[in-house]
């Protein structure tokens, strides 16, 4: 509805649990692994997930390549059924709670990555399940940081709405601004018209000229006259106070410039005669 203020949801922690077999079936699985080809992965995927239109819908073409470099990296390192499961949906929760606030939750994105991770490499059920060994957990925790993480930003503007802050402030002893009125944007065409068809009149050497009188400039009020001297003494009084401190700066500097020198052409005159001494003595 316009007008309305959508509720933006705000960063927030996720309790992890084991999610073998929670968005790829098993028969899913399967069909995945004795799929030819990356054509046939896609096709797979777009149908299970409801991504047919990814040659179209960008969105959907973004989130399509994140699922088949899931399922790739799987195969490509010799997972069985469950664990291509369960890293499927490790990489698919993280970008849920990635993509639900626009706002900055890396920290608890990746909080809750390892969380999932640990929930699958360390035997104790119900809570987890030994489903990847410690080399496994590495090659995983280092797939993900080097593509989703790095690229973390990217997937945010694309699956996370524009926040745009509209700002009113208002003073005290002063009215609050008037919104535009809706009949004077009207009546703009009209006007326009009008102004063109003398423009017109004039330059076919009409005799008739009209002219307007400009409307006389609303008086400043007495708030306006007294925030504009508020203002104004404050700025004198602010540019005061840098001018001496910026004079004051200078005259320090002009102070130790100046015992800077002295120090040096004491010790110039001082060595001048100590070398005269030096040779009257060897004569």
């Amino acid at each position: 509805m316009p007008g309305e203020i959508l509720r933006i949801q705000q960063p927030r922690h996720h309790k992890a649990k084991v999610c073998i077999w929670a968005d790829l079936e098993i028969s899913h699985v399967e069909s995945l692994m004795a799929a030819n080809g990356p054509e046939e992965i896609k096709r797979i995927l777009s149908d299970l997930f409801k991504l047919t239109d990814y040659h179209d819908n960008l969105a959907s073409a973004i989130l399509l390549d994140l699922y088949f470099y899931t399922v790739q990296f799987a195969l490509d390192h010799n997972f069985d059924k469950e664990q291509l499961s369960a890293f499927f949906s490790i990489v698919k929760k993280t970008h849920k709670v990635c993509s639900e606030t626009p706002f900055g939750n890396v920290e608890q994105c990746y909080e809750y990555f390892k969380e999932l991770v640990l929930c699958h490499a360390v035997k104790r059920p119900p809570w987890s399940v030994n489903q990847f060994s410690p080399h496994q957990v590495k090659l995983i925790t280092d797939y993900v940081l080097n593509t989703y993480f790095r690229h973390m930003k990217l997937y945010k503007y694309v699956f996370t709405p524009m926040v745009r802050l509209d700002l009113s402030m208002s003073y005290l002893g002063m009215p609050p601004t008037p919104p535009p009125s809706q009949v004077a944007e009207d009546e703009k065409p009209d006007e326009l018209l009008e102004e063109t068809e003398q423009a017109d009149m004039e330059q076919e050497g009409g005799e008739e000229e009209n002219t307007e009188e400009e409307p006389p400039q609303d008086e400043e009020s007495p708030a306006h006259q007294e925030l504009r001297q508020l203002i104004t003494s404050q700025l004198n009084g602010e540019i005061e106070k840098l001018r001496s401190s910026l004079n004051e700066q200078i005259h320090l500097n002009d102070e130790a410039l100046q015992q800077k020198l002295t120090l040096v052409d004491g010790g110039a005159s001082g060595g001048k005669s100590s070398r005269n001494s030096s040779k009257s003595k060897k004569k």
